[in-house]
């Protein structure tokens, strides 16, 4: 794992990308020049780069940005799996969000892809069983973007949360990789059991906005979930759920739905 990291850090076309398109955001916005520089271009690997941002975002009075920036870093070196889905998570923004046209737009201005890498900071604090640390960044997380990630939950990259404010996501929830998913979108569960209680989602899945997928059921690979949908049953892999409570009303459509984004029922 190390030798690979280390391969990445030397050959790391998006981190390439993303500082090309920062110095060119400096002479097309000099105001901006502080941000850009501090964010990105005084950095030398997107590690560094998120460890600061992160840091500097939920930086508070109870706990000061260099405190929370060393907790980053120990983070991107304990595992250097967050960092490879933090690349694939900005490609997946990239490619899927019509408004994202420039790799350095998810790093500096999208809360979605922010709350993101910092639920992968708390969850890697939760795994190495320092869970009240991990709760500190879950509540700041939730303080400052609106996104509520228990850092006990399991998430795959290539995720792309659009607009993101009001996601919810539970302790028990696992989401699989390359997974779409719209504002106010809630994994969770349906009463007070306290074993696993809350949504398993496979790969390639597309929720759509207000949709609620509530307890522990399976959401089947490259399904999509019609925008304020309450999914309370399984769902069937490359399906289309939609209602209340959520019923089958067709196939998904295509075979990446979550890469494709198509939410329109029916209607060409």
């Amino acid at each position: 794992m190390a030798k690979s990291h280390a391969k990445l850090t030397e050959c790391d076309p998006v981190w390439t990308q993303i500082t090309t398109e920062a110095g060119s955001a400096v002479k097309d916005e000099p105001l901006m020049g502080g941000l850009v520089h501090s964010s990105i271009l005084h950095h030398k690997t997107l590690e560094s780069s998120l460890a600061y941002r992160t840091s500097m975002k939920l930086a508070s009075n109870e706990l000061p940005e260099q405190i929370l920036r060393e907790i980053c870093d120990g983070a991107y070196r304990g595992d250097p799996a967050i960092g490879t889905a933090a690349r694939a998570d900005i490609v997946a923004v990239y490619d899927r969000d019509p408004a994202c046209d420039r790799y350095i737009l998810p790093l500096l201005f999208f809360k979605g892809f922010q709350a993101l890498q910092a639920y992968r900071v708390a969850n890697w604090l939760w795994r190495e069983g320092r869970r009240d640390m991990a709760r500190f960044f879950q509540m700041r997380v939730s303080e400052v973007f609106g996104v509520d990630i228990h850092p006990a939950a399991r998430i795959g990259k290539g995720i792309m949360i659009d607009h993101a404010h009001s996601i919810v996501i539970g302790e028990t929830a696992v989401v699989g990789d390359n997974v779409s998913m719209l504002h106010s979108v809630t994994l969770g569960g349906t009463g007070k059991e306290e074993e696993d209680r809350h949504p398993k989602i496979a790969d390639g899945v597309l929720i759509g906005a207000g949709a609620k997928v509530l307890g522990n059921i399976k959401i089947g690979h490259c399904s999509r979930i019609a925008a304020g949908s309450v999914v309370l049953a399984e769902v069937p892999p490359c399906k289309t759920v939609a209602g209340v409570p959520a019923k089958i009303v067709g196939e998904a459509g295509c075979d990446q739905p979550s890469v494709r984004m198509d939410q329109l029922l029916g209607v060409r």
